[in-house]
């Protein structure tokens, strides 16, 4: 009879790709997981993994129960869910990943929020970039994750929070006359500094100057070295406007808002559709909203920028 056990060491060793690895990440010894996978291979009468020095691939029929087997322990996971929560919102652990350009920005304003609502709530929180999630969301190593949308995925439910419109941001030294609205047009591609490659935040923006001539030529790991970049005169960039708050601490930085329909994405969370704390992820939806809607009262982060059209 397959095993759960059987299922996890396969999915850590398809994660790790090493015996060795797998087996401290599942704590336990080699040759232990080992003979589970063996055990597994025995029973589905297949052989899923080729054993390499120093290494491990999977067969073809391996890839796919691997995809298989995630699945079954997402939603073993989600059964553990329904047991321990019942009808109690956001309590126990809730593994919330988000993406590195919402990250700095949303969370210090959102966490005190959390605790302070729901003090019996405990947010294990995972940045990385989007792929990354997704895959861990589905595989039921994150319970819900706050993204920039759309997900096409058809296991995977979603909820808009909110709209982020981009900015343009110059140096001061830049010559554009105040006031005057931005075309992609007007974008020198040659001067564009994005994050590098794996960010949506980076596709979102190209997608926007496609119709610019030149190539992209700086590229950084994220939106505080992005914007000193810019401060110090290198180049240009579009900023979310949920980071001006942030990241334009000065006036060496001019903003700049673009002719309608300007760039921009949609930010909301996505879960697994067979998790069974979507009511959980909509409370958690509704505190994000209204956290941010009283910061744009207060002229937080969502305000921050909205009428950026001058230095910072």
């Amino acid at each position: 009879m397959i095993t759960l056990r059987q299922l996890r060491y396969l999915a850590v060793l398809a994660e790790h790709r090493h015996f060795g690895r797998a087996a401290a990440a599942c704590a336990v010894t080699q040759p232990a997981l080992s003979m589970q996978i063996r055990e597994l291979e025995k029973e589905l009468g297949v052989e899923l993994v080729e054993r390499r020095p120093g290494e491990v691939a999977f067969t073809e029929i391996g890839a796919e129960v691997v995809r298989r087997a995630e699945q079954v322990l997402g939603a073993t996971r989600d059964l553990e869910d329904f047991a321990r929560h019942g009808g109690r919102t956001l309590t126990g652990r809730l593994r919330l990943g988000v993406i590195p350009s919402l990250a700095p920005y949303v969370l210090p304003p959102i966490l005190p929020q959390l605790q302070r609502h729901y003090p019996d709530l405990r947010v294990e929180l995972r940045e990385t970039q989007t792929l990354g999630l997704l895959d861990e969301l589905s595989s039921g190593a994150l319970d819900v994750v706050l993204l920039a949308l759309p997900v096409e995925s058809p296991d995977i439910e979603t909820e808009p929070l909110f709209d982020d419109p981009f900015l343009l941001a110059v140096p001061a030294t830049d010559q554009r006359p105040e006031g005057a609205p931005v075309r992609a047009s007007d974008i020198d591609r040659e001067r564009l500094i994005l994050l590098e490659e794996g960010h949506c935040l980076r596709h979102q923006a190209l997608a926007y100057c496609s119709g610019a001539g030149g190539d992209v030529r700086l590229g950084a790991t994220s939106l505080a070295t992005v914007m000193q970049m810019v401060a110090n005169g290198y180049g240009i960039t579009l900023l979310p406007r949920i980071a001006v708050g942030v990241e334009v601490r000065d006036g060496r930085v001019r903003l700049f808002q673009f002719e309608e329909p300007g760039p921009g994405r949609t930010v909301g969370l996505a879960w697994r559709r067979t998790s069974p704390r979507k009511s959980d992820f909509r409370a958690l939806g509704q505190l994000i909203g209204e956290t941010l809607e009283q910061q744009a009262g207060d002229g937080g982060v969502l305000a921050a920028g909205t009428d950026a059209t001058t230095a910072a």
